[in-house]
């Protein structure tokens, strides 16, 4: 309990900013979702159906990883997340574990991650033999603060996360050296991937970073929809450095069903269950080079990065077959090996007035040749049809009047 004083402590510092979940609270239609939900999920998600699950778990499940999930607390009860959530902390109610969720948000993002495979549903987590550890900093009437999730961080390292899930954003500190930043710069050092998702004002035109997010050594998860785009809602900005579906994304939520919901809250664990599978397939890389790959393999509209989806969205599959070779940084797509673009098409010289010249006589010329071909043809025509008129009129050769006798 004495470890847990000084959290408490931190937690009583009202003049400090509170921490969001980064969720657009939306379902399918537009709604909420309701909760508790005891229907569960029978097709498979869209954000499933865009990776080749045999394919990404060839190698792995990310089995043996820890994942801290920072949230609203985890429903450990549910039939997929059974076996998946160990006891983990609480900044709100020391002596917590952090198992248990009447919000439902950090319910939703472990599932994202870990949920297990179960008949009856075809959603599952990307990364499906990783362990959860609900770290809870947030509850329905946001009480979590700057301090709290600097705690919770804190509670994480503590707890041997090789990777952080951060589905929340604060309005401030934005200064490294405060408590958040602090917190966040230890976790980096000790090499965990620390994951946050980038915030949802998008609709605003809003480039205000947001934090942990922009933090440095944090891996920045924007929302993508159907179609590889930005989604509307998410926040853009120069320290996005990724995106992942984040509409109407399928999870489970408390009780013993699942919800659909919209927000870059969603898209960051997707980053965090392939950084799960990753961990656990390249155990000697570092936390850089696994963010370095994901950023690379990346799906991309352009060829490098930029403000609404980073490098792009994220290839799970990709991200796991490739080679073995590490990279600490990601860069713009290489050309293949003896290709050069082509050359550019013969552009003809500035025009001169005696060109012009001759190029319209050219055309006059023409002109006059095809209306005086057009004119003979007519009068040709016209010739024959008075002909053939006056044949008839005068009847057969030989041919006289016929008088009554």
């Amino acid at each position: 309990m004495a470890a847990i004083r000084p959290v408490a402590a931190l937690v009583a510092l009202t003049a400090l900013a509170a921490a969001q979940p980064a969720c657009a609270a939306t379902g399918p239609e537009g709604g909420a979702c309701v909760l508790p939900a005891n229907r569960p999920f029978e097709g498979r998600p869209w954000s499933l159906q865009r990776v080749l699950l045999d394919e990404l778990w060839h190698d792995t499940r990310g089995e043996g990883v820890r994942v801290a999930v920072i949230d609203t607390g985890v429903d450990d009860t549910h039939p997929q997340l059974a076996g998946a959530v160990v006891p983990g902390a609480d900044t709100l109610a020391p002596g917590g574990d952090g198992t248990g969720d009447p919000v439902g948000h950090g319910t939703l993002v472990a599932g994202i991650i870990a949920a297990r495979p179960r008949e009856g549903t075809g959603f599952v987590g990307l990364a499906p033999g990783a362990t959860v550890i609900p770290v809870r900093q947030n509850d329905a009437r946001g009480h979590g603060t700057d301090a709290s999730l600097a705690a919770a961080v804190r509670l994480a390292v503590a707890r041997r996360a090789q990777v952080i899930n951060i589905s929340q954003e604060t309005v401030g500190p934005r200064a490294p050296g405060a408590a958040l930043g602090r917190a966040v710069a230890e976790a980096v050092r000790r090499d965990i991937v620390v994951v946050a998702s980038a915030g949802n004002n998008g609709a605003d035109s809003t480039r205000t970073p947001a934090y942990p997010a922009a933090f440095d050594g944090v891996l920045a998860v924007a929302a993508s929809d159907r179609d590889n785009e930005r989604a509307a809602f998410s926040r853009p900005g120069s320290f996005v450095d990724i995106a992942a579906p984040g509409v109407d994304i399928v999870s489970t939520a408390p009780g013993r069903g699942h919800c659909a919901d919209s927000g870059t809250s969603f898209a960051a664990p997707y980053v965090s269950a392939v950084a799960a599978l990753m961990r656990a397939k390249y155990p000697h890389w570092t936390a850089t080079q696994i963010a370095a790959r994901i950023e690379q393999t990346a799906e991309r509209s352009v060829n490098g990065r930029d403000d609404f989806v980073g490098w792009g969205v994220v290839d799970p599959v990709r991200a796991l077959s490739g080679d073995d070779a590490p990279q600490d940084a990601p860069h713009p797509d290489e050309p293949p090996p003896g290709a050069r673009a082509p050359d550019p098409a013969p552009l003809p010289a500035a025009d001169t007035p005696q060109r012009r010249d001759r190029r319209y006589a050219a055309w006059a010329m023409a002109l006059t040749v095809l209306l005086t071909g057009a004119v003979a043809g007519g009068a040709a025509v016209a010739r024959e049809r008075r002909r053939r008129c006056t044949a008839r009129a005068e009847g057969p050769p030989g041919a006289g009047s016929a008088h009554p006798r």
